[in-house]
């Protein structure tokens, strides 16, 4: 069926079945930031045979590297290019909505299962101020037209639980559409009945997908963690290993000859168990070494674990590689504590890589804010096509240095003084102030206040008894 032709109804079962296929990957992404995953790289039947003997360690590299990325990319608001100074209406509008925490989910979904979404919609409570809201790929999809690449309906799924027994009581869909969105309750598996709609009529989709490493035939974008995967494997496997052999062989082992399984008793002449043998807690019997019967102790050297410890460092430095990170991040420090400017080199792909991130989310916030203006005034606004979004420095160069800089560049008319305070790092909020500040001061001198800038002002007349003392 050709896209131009489906219903609403038909775009409903259409999205569901793509996501239902698509949903168990991006499951397993999500249980491996989580430290979730099963163990892998250990046979099937030892692993049935074991049960729950073995408990698995997890190097949670997979949660280092999206979070590593994720603390550098803060919005500290927009502006148009034409303006100095930043859009004050959306930076309010951003934050009557949260969206300081719920960006920051939205990173982090869009690294780890490839991409994040967010819905611009009308608010029912106050109509100035449009909802926003941060949706996962676990529950939304969406249909993009293969000619331009822009999204042609997406659908939205959800359910609610009982708090006490966990079952799905009611199932929902939200269908957005270029000229309206339908909402559904599900009254069977197959079947949904619509519930309500909003002809907004704005000829585009209100979604805007948050895409992680998109490339030109997989615009649905890549997972940040996917290359690492089989290393996190690899290094869970032998951390885990470690620890049994721990348990096992890295304890002396002994072995005793012409011994019964009765003769092991405790200083009371109880018999212990054999677990207490394993352990080597107690190793009591009332045969002599060396007698008539024959029995003799020996003990094996206990097995070293630097052959562990070797090959998880080396899959950590090959993650280290394929992620950016710098070796300390890592835990791969050496004994000498790394210079400033060292530190700098190591993080140099790290920032990039957060550069390269900024860009492509900005491009989603700034989609964001046009349906924001267009739900919030009515029309489209063609100012809006030049919005930028202010992000915070990712490099981590220490305040004194930055400060140094800055003051240069601005002494040399290289930089203005608003774009020298962005450069420093102070927020949009903070920075609106400074010019209030500096409004301020221009007033009081173009008013001939200048003396108020040194402290409070004589008095017009002296005091009676001054004037005296003073004559």
């Amino acid at each position: 069926m050709q896209a131009n032709d489906r219903t609403p109804a038909d775009w409903v079962a259409y999205l569901a079945r793509v996501h239902e296929g698509l949903q168990p990957g991006l499951e397993e992404l999500n249980r491996y930031y989580e430290g979730e995953q099963k163990l892998a790289y250990l046979n099937p039947e030892l692993l049935e045979e074991l049960g729950d003997q073995i408990r698995q360690v997890v190097i949670n590299w997979p949660a280092l590297v999206v979070d590593s990325l994720e603390e550098r990319l803060d919005v500290e608001g927009f502006r148009y290019a034409d303006d100095e100074s930043a859009a004050k209406d959306l930076w309010a509008i951003w934050q009557a909505n949260g969206m300081s925490a719920k960006s920051q989910q939205a990173h982090v979904d869009a690294l780890v299962m490839r991409r994040a979404f967010l819905v611009v919609g009308t608010n029912e409570k106050n109509a100035d101020v449009p909802l926003v809201t941060v949706e996962s790929p676990l529950q939304m999809q969406v249909d993009r037209d293969p000619r331009t690449r822009q999204v042609r309906a997406a659908l939205k799924r959800w359910h609610e639980q009982d708090p006490l027994t966990d079952a799905i009581t009611d199932r929902y869909a939200a269908l957005y559409l270029p000229d309206k969105t339908v909402y559904y309750q599900q009254t069977s598996v197959t079947s949904w009945k619509e519930t309500d709609r909003d002809e907004h009529g704005l000829g585009e989709v209100p979604v805007v997908p948050m895409v992680n490493q998109g490339r030109i035939m997989k615009p649905n974008g890549n997972s940040e963690i996917a290359r690492v995967l089989p290393l996190s494997d690899a290094a869970n496997k032998n951390a885990t290993d470690m620890m049994v052999s721990a348990e096992f062989h890295a304890v002396p082992r002994r072995v005793a000859f012409g011994v019964d399984e009765q003769d092991f008793v405790d200083q009371n002449g109880n018999p212990v168990s054999k677990w207490s043998r394993i352990a080597g807690r107690i190793w009591a019997m009332t045969k002599k070494r060396g007698g008539e019967d024959g029995a003799d102790v020996v003990q094996f050297p206990e097995a070293q674990l630097s052959n562990f410890h070797s090959t998880i460092e080396l899959l950590a430095r090959l993650v280290g590689g394929l992620a950016g990170l710098p070796p300390h991040f890592l835990g791969l420090d050496t004994n000498n504590p790394p210079s400033a400017d060292a530190i700098r080199s190591a993080e140099m792909r790290l920032v990039k890589r957060a550069e390269r991130r900024q860009g492509a989310f900005g491009d989603s916030y700034e989609q964001m804010n046009r349906l924001i203006l267009r739900f919030r005034d009515g029309d489209w606004d063609p100012r809006s096509l030049n919005l930028e979004t202010l992000w915070r420095d990712p490099s981590t160069p220490t305040f004194a240095q930055k400060a140094d800089a800055v003051v240069k560049l601005k002494q040399a008319d290289i930089l203005p003084v608003e774009q020298a305070r962005e450069d420093l790092g102070y927020t949009a909020v903070q920075r609106q102030r400074m010019r209030q500040m500096d409004d301020d001061a221009l007033q009081r001198a173009i008013g001939g206040d200048l003396a108020a800038a040194y402290g409070p002002k004589p008095p017009a007349e002296l005091p009676s008894g001054a004037a005296a003392h003073a004559a």
